[in-house]
């Protein structure tokens, strides 16, 4: 269903992983991979978007490189060039505003790409309508968004038994938001675990969780985004 596509960069060329409804046309999101890289899991998961009527990219942060190893994931993760991933995730969205319909986008990511989508949500309040940060964390202390420039309405999905982004720092964030006048809300998953929907990670994949998650976050683009 879905292809590897190039787009412009800012003077050079990302890339990335499209997928496309039947249809051909459609609402725009862009998924944020987690530290693995731009795993078949992401493709899976732009392929289930498109399934249900989206327009979905997932650009490729670590150009090429991917890992299933935590302490290699750790090192491209920290190793990631925020200014490059920054200008690889705001091509990305001028790419699908161009092959989408309308010129608002949603944004979701998982993990790392949870706390990036967040960033590219305040870099992009022009186009980012609505943003789906899934337990999401970030570890880079120069890459702290600016909420006040954020316009999208926010979505939190956290894991009740997560460690890495815990329920009390989503409420935190969440009532943060609110308190600058955005609109923001909070889903915590009971029992699940961070990384919870990740299906190709059975030791932490809690099915009922995911499937939540993945109802109320096309319930959220739907409301602000249409589909």
């Amino acid at each position: 269903m879905g292809q590897i596509i190039e787009f412009a960069s800012n003077g050079t060329n990302g890339q990335g992983y499209l997928s496309v409804p039947e249809s051909g046309h459609g609402p725009g999101v862009i998924v944020i991979q987690e530290w693995w890289g731009l795993v078949e899991h992401i493709k899976n998961v732009c392929d289930r978007f498109a399934e249900a009527g989206y327009v979905a990219l997932a650009p490729d942060l670590y150009r090429g490189q991917s890992t299933t190893e935590p302490d290699e994931a750790a090192k491209e993760m920290m190793a990631l060039e925020l200014d490059r991933a920054a200008r690889d995730m705001s091509g990305a969205v001028d790419e699908l505003r161009r092959r989408a319909d309308g010129d608002q986008v949603g944004v979701i990511g998982f993990c790392m790409g949870g706390g990036l989508a967040l960033v590219l949500a305040c870099q992009r309040p022009d186009a980012v309508a609505a943003v789906v940060p899934c337990y999401g964390v970030i570890p880079w202390p120069d890459a702290q968004p600016n909420y006040s420039l954020l316009s999208a309405a926010v979505l939190i999905q956290c894991a009740a038994e997560d460690g890495s982004f815990t329920p009390e720092q989503a409420a935190e964030l969440a009532n943060g938001l609110r308190a600058l006048g955005k609109d923001a809300e909070v889903i915590v998953h009971p029992g699940a675990e961070h990384a919870f929907f990740n299906d190709d990670r059975p030791e932490v994949y809690h099915e009922e969780a995911a499937r939540l998650l993945w109802s109320s976050s096309l319930a959220f683009f739907e409301q602000h985004l249409g589909g």
